[in-house]
């Protein structure tokens, strides 16, 4: 086996030992249903099936000759030097998110997080429209997303997260 076949095989295999931990702690979790029907063992059993099955794939595809690869991310070459700019954008999201998340509420924070990391995913793969129109457009497209996860988790399961405002609506 090619060592190439070897490395991917192996970081497969370390995704399904991933996958098992997750699995072990899932089953140590109670599984006493709360407000939500659902205990919470629940979500950890979830991620270990899919890491399984992720690796699962992974593996068959090292075994089967190696996994896909973008003829356009290879053409990068092994001297490559990192995107350091797209790197901070995603970056300055993250850290934005956690900064911002009780001072201006969940949805709002998590924007901007869409919207930074976006700016610095576009930059990477040197788009055109990198505009602040595109900025604003990423805006909304965060608030849109962020909106009904925070509309599920405080209005329907009784999770609190930050707000904007004390009326659960934002």
């Amino acid at each position: 086996m090619k060592p190439l076949l070897r490395k991917q095989a192996a970081a497969s295999v370390g995704l399904l030992a991933l996958a098992g931990v997750f699995a072990v702690g899932a089953a140590s979790l109670s599984s006493e249903a709360g407000y939500g029907g659902v205990g919470p063992n629940f979500l950890p059993g979830v991620v270990s099936v899919v890491l399984a099955a992720c690796g699962a794939v992974l593996l068959w595809q090292a075994l089967k000759g190696g996994w896909p690869v973008d003829a356009s991310a290879a053409s990068d070459g092994p001297d490559a030097t990192p995107d350091w700019a797209s790197f901070a954008w995603v970056s300055a999201g993250l850290l934005a998110n956690a900064a911002f998340i009780q001072s201006i509420g969940f949805i709002l924070s998590c924007a901007l997080c869409f919207a930074l990391a976006a700016r610095g995913f576009r930059l990477a793969t040197q788009a055109k429209e990198n505009t602040m129109k595109s900025f604003g457009v990423d805006l909304g497209l965060g608030a849109a997303i962020a909106a009904p996860v925070f509309w599920l988790f405080t209005l329907a399961l009784n999770v609190n997260l930050p707000g904007l405002t004390k009326t659960g609506w934002l």
